[in-house]
């Protein structure tokens, strides 16, 4: 990086480090002086030339005695942090066609050429099993085709979405709604750093930013917008997933929701989606065919196990068990053969990877 790139993001940082000025007035600031130093250095009289402003000159002016340029910067270092600017090659370019992209991105981790094309995937931290099943599968497929997977690190649809992608040697980013000094939730401290190891980790928050309520719908915009479509998974009738989604419609991105029970609270956001257009998603290939990915053949997309290797009485025992969660006692009842055969007969289709057992002894097909 040359000195005057350098000099650049020193200053972006420092004015990013103002929290009453945000992504649109940093933007006009620049445009109007030209480069984010002779923003943070301009006295009083020329910023209140800036339109846009709403009279937070006289704030901004003491709140830059109290911080230090250089000394914000040495702390990025020293967190082992990256730090690019809107004019970065690294800087997703689907993010940089927002009205008011954030002018500065924080990572840890890799951002390439690689990323694109993405799709983010996003759902609510109490789902389901069946919810977390199928994000991670979707995650697993669409890293299968080449696909980059983006969410936002949360407990439930996010965390099973990087598990997916991560396990299929894929490439994920999960994007925080705090700054990179802190992991939420915290008990996703090793998935992140999984996440770093082979994708990224990035936010637009300073450091020392916490994981406030009022960050998220601002996170959620970077969800989205770095990305070619939106799949909902699971979402309530009032989920932030829907924000998500919404984002993505203002954006000109494809939304997509993935159907579940009529009968689940974790349904109606999503089903509500497929009524007002989003397109109904069964498997990667419905995500693929719309953001023009050439699709591999269906049978490389799944990570199912193959039925073709099931003996007889294992494929008689699968026909019986329903794609939702029954209990083992069901199971007994509703099938010819003795408990003890029955159990050895799960046990195999389960090695087989075309069933999973749930907590309480319950058994799904996969």
């Amino acid at each position: 990086m040359t000195l005057s790139g350098l000099d650049n993001l020193v200053y972006l940082n420092a004015l990013n480090c103002l929290p009453f000025l945000g992504p649109r007035r940093i933007t006009t600031l620049i445009r109007y002086f030209g480069a984010a130093g002779a923003a943070w250095k301009a006295p009083e009289k020329d910023l209140k030339q800036v339109d846009g402003l709403s009279g937070l000159e006289s704030r901004m002016v003491e709140a830059r005695k109290n911080i230090d340029p250089g000394l914000e910067w040495n702390r990025i270092d020293e967190h082992g942090i990256k730090c690019m600017g809107i004019d970065s090659a690294e800087y997703p370019a689907l993010l940089r066609q927002l009205p008011y992209p954030p002018p500065v991105l924080y990572y840890r981790g890799v951002l390439n050429e690689s990323f694109n094309p993405s799709i983010s995937i996003v759902g609510s931290r109490r789902s389901t099993f069946y919810g977390k099943e199928v994000a991670h599968r979707l995650a697993w497929e669409l890293s299968a085709a080449g696909v980059s997977v983006v969410s936002g690190m949360a407990l439930g649809v996010d965390t099973a979405a990087h598990r997916g992608c991560l396990e299929n040697n894929g490439f994920t980013v999960a994007v925080l709604g705090c700054g990179l000094d802190h992991c939420y939730p915290p008990g996703n401290y090793d998935l992140m750093e999984q996440i770093i190891s082979s994708g990224a980790v990035i936010t637009e928050f300073p450091l020392g930013t916490k994981p406030l309520p009022g960050n998220f719908p601002q996170r959620n915009r970077i969800i989205s917008g770095m990305t070619q479509g939106t799949v909902v998974v699971e979402a309530t009738a009032k989920s932030g997933s829907l924000i998500t989604a919404d984002l993505a419609l203002e954006q000109n991105r494809e939304v997509f929701a993935v159907p579940g029970n009529i009968g689940s609270p974790y349904s109606r956001g999503c089903h509500q989606l497929i009524k007002d257009g989003a397109h109904l998603v069964e498997s990667a290939v419905d995500i693929l065919k719309e953001i023009m990915v050439e699709q591999q053949v269906e049978e490389q997309l799944t990570i199912t196990g193959s039925e073709s290797s099931l003996t007889d009485k294992e494929k008689a025992l699968l026909g019986e068990i329903p794609y939702q969660s029954m209990h083992i006692d069901d199971i007994v009842r509703t099938v010819d053969g003795t408990a003890s055969e029955i159990i050895t007969t799960l046990l195999a289709l389960e090695l087989k990877q075309v069933i999973r057992q749930t907590p309480g002894k319950y058994f799904c097909r996969i």
